[in-house]
């Protein structure tokens, strides 16, 4: 069973800067893609950012420059740097891990939140 552990969210002010940590647990190798997806009040969830195990990412365009994705993958750890945060951040993130290309995500976190204050 595969189980995934995020941390690092928090309260920081705009412009301020927070690293988000997702640990996996059990077997995830037929699996290629970790991503993050955030949702906030009255929105759907929206994928923020994604990486291959290649290597390869994905940003959703209002983050682009800002946030960079990584990952270990001897650890099964995907991290996200998240600069220069705007209010409008603010969300509950969330880890996943699925595949690349596909899109799909099988396995979710159970979120943590990130609150940007103006």
């Amino acid at each position: 069973q595969v189980q995934l552990v995020e941390s690092g969210g928090g309260l920081v002010q705009a412009g301020g800067s927070l690293r988000l940590s997702c640990a996996a647990s059990g077997s995830i190798s037929r699996l290629d893609a970790m991503g993050w997806y955030r949702q906030a009040p009255g929105k759907q969830r929206e994928l923020v950012a994604t990486i291959s195990s290649g290597g390869s990412t994905i940003y959703t365009d209002s983050v682009k420059g800002r946030f960079s994705i990584s990952r270990d993958s001897a650890k099964n750890t995907v991290y996200l740097q998240m600069n220069s945060l705007k209010p409008e951040d603010t969300a509950v993130y969330y880890c996943a891990v699925g595949w690349y290309y596909s899109g799909k995500y099988v396995y979710w976190g159970q979120g943590t939140q990130v609150t940007v204050s103006s």
